[in-house]
């Protein structure tokens, strides 16, 4: 399905994000049951982080990719990162990516890796959106945001300024870096607005099931901790199944007033664990 017929409907877009299973996991033949589980949400697409060692020989992403639209019969979208590849690397990947008929990518930085210079043809996602665009323009690209602001943005306004670039450069709807307090995403949307930012937004959500888990991720990512999220985490910090529950039910709550206010779509950050994504689904499937 071409992404552009996703946004051209009055519901809002239910998506899923994976990523491939480390080799000591069995492979990536032991997807199948992830993807076996997630079929019965029936989403819009399914994205597929880059690769399980992030490297040129790790064509992991682009075979599982393969695996989402062949037996799947889903529309993929694989990740592609930039700061450690050259532009010869990523044509490579671009060919292979064409020849296997997948289309749509999510454009990314990605992260430095401790140790190793980065390579010097790629300094933000913007260069790589701008690249993919003229390798080949019949590419869906997406990128993605960050409802608080990118961790390395001097301010909210320089990020906003540099989502509008990426969108200038090619990007072609966005998916948002998770974030626990819908009222963020809201202002967050209200300036993409006044930035000129016209392109579909989805709102990024991962329900975090331990303590440990949510504090790695916003570590990592920025983003903020509620009040009432953190009263959960500390109540229930040393029962897992009551705190699974808990997310849980945090989690569809946000989604449910995330679609009562008309976002443009969900992508679920599943961990790779299908059954919380089914549950959330039978909860909200409804409500589209």
């Amino acid at each position: 399905m071409d992404l552009n017929e996703v946004f051209d409907r009055t519901r809002p877009c239910f998506s899923l994000e994976i990523f491939p299973p480390k080799d000591h996991q069995g492979g990536v033949e032991t997807i199948y049951e992830t993807l076996d589980g997630l079929k019965e949400v029936r989403p819009e697409f399914i994205s597929c982080t880059y690769g399980a060692g992030g490297n040129l020989a790790d064509s992991s992403t682009i075979e599982i990719c393969s695996i989402i639209k062949e037996k799947y019969g889903i529309t993929p979208i694989s990740h592609l990162t930039c700061v450690n590849n050259s532009k010869e690397d990523i044509d490579v990947i671009l060919t292979r990516l064409k020849a296997a008929g997948i289309t749509n990518i999510l454009a990314l930085r990605g992260d430095l890796k401790p140790g190793q210079e980065p390579k010097n043809d790629f300094a933000h996602a913007s260069d790589l959106i701008s690249y993919i665009k003229h390798f080949d323009s019949s590419f869906y690209v997406s990128a993605a945001c960050y409802p608080e602001g990118h961790p390395d943005s001097e301010s909210i306004v320089s990020d906003i300024k540099m989502l509008k670039y990426k969108v200038d450069c090619g990007a072609q709807h966005l998916i948002s870096q998770l974030f626990f307090n819908n009222e963020d995403f809201y202002r967050f949307r209200e300036r993409c607005a006044i930035a000129g930012v016209n392109v579909p937004i989805e709102a990024g959500i991962m329900p975090v099931t331990s303590k440990q888990s949510i504090l790695r991720m916003v570590s990592m990512c920025g983003a903020s901790v509620p009040s009432k999220l953190s009263k959960l985490l500390n109540r229930f910090e040393h029962k897992p199944l009551a705190l699974e529950e808990a997310c849980i039910a945090y989690a569809t709550d946000q989604i449910i007033d995330l679609i009562s206010n008309d976002v443009d779509g969900i992508h679920l950050y599943t961990m790779n664990r299908p059954y919380i994504a089914q549950r959330i689904f039978k909860v909200i499937e409804p409500m589209r």
